[in-house]
């Protein structure tokens, strides 16, 4: 596993409104069973819920999701599905919105 790689959402109960997780655990954790993911929904279901800050928007594929930072959670990593792609270049606004979901700033 990867930080900052996104998932295919193999849970079929949350799996349309949150297509992708994204893999937020440090790589030195990956002995782990667990792994700590951010879910992304797509702006059409999310927009009007985004706080910029805290819920930055991330293209895959041409399309952009907003990740949903307040529902942080850890998971079974056997939980994920197919890794989608590497989302590190969006690290900084990633990081951003954590910091500002623990400090406020």
């Amino acid at each position: 596993m990867a930080q900052f790689r996104a998932y295919e959402n193999s849970n079929k109960a949350t799996m349309k409104a949150y297509p992708y997780l994204l893999d937020i655990q440090s790589n030195l954790l990956d002995e782990l069973r667990t792994t700590v993911v951010i879910p992304l929904c797509p702006t059409n279901l999310a927009s009007k819920a985004a706080i910029t800050k805290l819920s930055p928007t991330l293209e895959i594929d041409g399309k952009f999701f907003i990740a949903l930072t307040q529902q942080i959670a850890g998971i079974d990593r056997k939980y994920l599905g197919k890794q989608i792609c590497d989302l590190s270049h969006y690290c900084s606004e990633i990081i951003a919105a954590l910091d500002f979901m623990i400090s406020g700033i």
